[in-house]
């Protein structure tokens, strides 16, 4: 017999949940360059799927994506130019890129392109110098003036980049955002904008900052790990005790990380014009908090009075080792809260947690103290897929619970 979802996870359901939303839904997939604006503050991977179903209801998405990356290719990018990780960026561009006839699926292709892992160094330089003189096949595919342009972009990575920089696997879109980094001044915002209208993105994608900046944590044991790669335990070891808190570290000390990582003008715009602000499924630390941490992200959150939902992850999240439903609720409102207006202070960290209580198994203590003592809304709904072994919600689910806030 199946599981009965909690009584006190049913009420107040909001009215967009309720019976009769259809005929919104049904809007949005009409004209879904009128859709609404939601925010997300995560990582490049964890989304991706579930961005491509987002796009067929809303082309106003914003996504801000974590910067700090500091294992695989991102690293040997990171090490050659000193600059922020572009993976995630380059991830979310192409999972919201128009892939239809009226798009470029050309030069998505281009950017979704990896040179070789198994080819040797000689032959990885010719095939990026192929690129950069306008030969290779996949450039030549793409029209003017567009070629001409991502041409002198991956032109300006090819004259900058060390000869001890490996190429094997690389990809051809972090290879263009790093020219275009170089170009503008060491800014990822403007090539992330171009990249976006080059391949249509249906959405707005930024990072948080493009400070060159670490993650850095410290764990319950006393143990501090520098470098996101070290604590996720996709690339190294499982970390072996909790997170007790997590900071940004530049590559000195006396970095003033603060200063650096302060979040910009356009960015703080984005966030005041989001009609539903989302925590969405992702690695807790380096994709969710971690986004929270530059200067000025928390406080332009909380001037925005739209909601706050967060929607906690299925399967093993090895950094929240150790830690109950309740324990993310509360250092996400905690990461939120340490910087809020005062008038802010009654306010929880966030207003809804989404989940489906058949794919995430919470007990009704836990349920209980974060409605009653955290005030925090619980919306219990179903979200499962077809297959009764993923640990993913399902997308479409996922999208129309989360439009449905709005």
């Amino acid at each position: 017999m199946a599981k009965q979802r909690s009584s006190c996870t049913r009420l107040n359901v909001p009215r967009g949940l309720a019976k009769g939303n259809d005929l919104r839904l049904a809007r949005y997939r009409k004209a879904p360059e009128l859709g609404p604006r939601l925010l997300f503050f995560s990582g490049g991977t964890a989304l991706r799927s579930f961005s491509e179903v987002l796009a067929r209801y809303t082309h106003n998405s914003i996504h801000l994506v974590t910067p700090f990356d500091s294992g695989g290719s991102s690293a040997e990018l990171r090490k050659a130019f000193a600059m922020p990780a572009v993976g995630d960026l380059r991830a979310r561009l192409l999972s919201l890129a128009d892939d239809s006839v009226t798009g470029h699926p050309e030069i998505a292709a281009l950017f979704s392109h990896r040179l070789g892992k198994s080819r040797s160094p000689a032959a990885l330089q010719q095939s990026l110098e192929a690129l950069a003189c306008g030969k290779h096949p996949l450039l030549k595919a793409i029209a003017d003036p567009m070629r001409s342009l991502i041409q002198s972009y991956i032109a300006a990575f090819h004259d900058h980049m060390p000869e001890s920089f490996d190429l094997a696997g690389a990809s051809v879109g972090n290879l263009i955002l790093t020219g275009g980094y170089l170009i503008h001044n060491r800014s990822l915002d403007p090539i992330a904008f171009l990249f976006g209208q080059l391949i249509k993105t249906r959405g707005t994608v930024r990072t948080t900052t493009d400070a060159d900046l670490q993650l850095k944590v410290t764990l319950e044991n006393g143990r501090t790990l520098n470098g996101q790669h070290r604590f996720t335990g996709k690339e190294t070891a499982e970390i072996d005790s909790p997170i007790r808190s997590i900071q940004l570290s530049g590559e000195a000390d006396d970095v003033d990380t603060e200063g650096v990582s302060r979040v910009g003008k356009e960015t703080r715009k984005l966030i005041d014009a989001a009609e539903l602000i989302v925590f969405p499924p992702g690695s807790f630390y380096s994709s969710v908090i971690a986004n929270l941490l530059p200067k000025g992200v928390s406080k332009a959150v909380n001037r925005n009075p739209a909601p706050r939902v967060y929607v906690p992850s299925l399967g093993t999240d090895l950094e929240t080792l150790g830690m109950t439903l309740v324990d993310q609720v509360r250092v996400l409102g905690e990461h939120l809260s340490s910087k809020a207006p005062a008038d802010a202070s009654a306010r929880p960290g966030v207003d809804f947690l989404l989940f489906d209580s058949q794919l995430l198994t919470v007990s009704d203590e836990q349920l209980e103290k974060i409605t009653r003592e955290m005030g925090v809304q619980v919306i219990d709904v179903d979200l499962a897929t077809d297959d009764p072994e993923s640990h993913r919600y399902d997308d479409v689910k996922l999208a129309e619970a989360l439009l449905g806030l709005t």
